[in-house]
């Protein structure tokens, strides 16, 4: 994944982006923190396709997301960017296993059995495929919903405050899992977070302010970032 020189402004003027570039090699966890406004979820969703820059480039797998139609675009979300939310964004009448496998229904392709049998057992969801979102606790939810952003097999894996809505147990087993998938199988996985203590588990963490990439940590610990990100709203 890849990003080269990205802008992004909105009406009234607003630079949420401001001449952003950065490379994520496969395989890395990367956390990305900063100020409320700073622009770390204009630049995950300008990262993913979600949103289109004003200027420059993103390429995920090898493709220049700018150069493709809506149409396009949509596949290459389906097909190759995994997505994980706070809120978890279940389907509440399907069975864990559906929504585990919805991506690849709406593609139109059929699940590789091998595979989902790996990933159930990865995420601890054995034994728990024919309930519903709401018999779940938040935190196996949580892994549901990490299952269906990687039954495409995807590129990239994009998190958006995935412990958010967690207590502190339950969050540190879903960063386990995360850092499990990452060295395990060598997913990428881009986690955009306000928790110094989850961007720690990242290899590297990015901090940014008024749109900007104003440093990069290797292996951050907590304290430090805690630190670098209050400097950064008191400056």
């Amino acid at each position: 994944m890849a990003l080269s020189h990205v802008t992004k402004v909105y009406p009234g003027g607003v630079r949420a982006l401001d001449d952003v570039s950065l490379a994520v090699p496969r395989g890395t966890f990367l956390a990305v923190m900063g100020p409320s406004g700073s622009g770390k979820s204009t630049l995950m969703h300008c990262a993913a396709g979600l949103d289109t820059p004003t200027s420059g480039s993103a390429v995920i797998d090898g493709t220049d997301i700018g150069s493709l139609n809506e149409t396009r675009r949509t596949q290459l979300r389906r097909q190759r960017i995994g997505f994980v939310f706070q809120s978890y964004n279940l389907v509440g009448s399907l069975s864990i296993m559906d929504n585990i496998t919805l991506p690849l229904r709406l593609a139109g392709v059929a699940p590789d059995q091998a595979w989902l049998r790996t990933l159930v057992e990865r995420v601890g969801l054995t034994g728990r495929l024919g309930r519903r979102p709401a018999e779940l606790s938040g935190g196996q939810q949580q892994r549901v919903a990490i299952a269906r952003a990687l039954v495409t097999r995807p590129a990239v894996v994009f998190a958006d405050e995935p412990t958010g809505a967690l207590d502190l147990r339950t969050a540190r087993e879903v960063l386990d899992l995360l850092r499990a998938l990452v060295d395990g199988l060598g997913q990428t996985v881009v986690m955009v977070t306000h928790d110094a203590a989850a961007a720690a588990r990242a290899d590297l963490a990015l901090l940014m302010t008024d749109g900007r990439i104003v440093d990069t940590l290797v292996t951050p610990t907590a304290d430090v970032l805690a630190q670098r990100v209050t400097t950064l709203e008191t400056e």
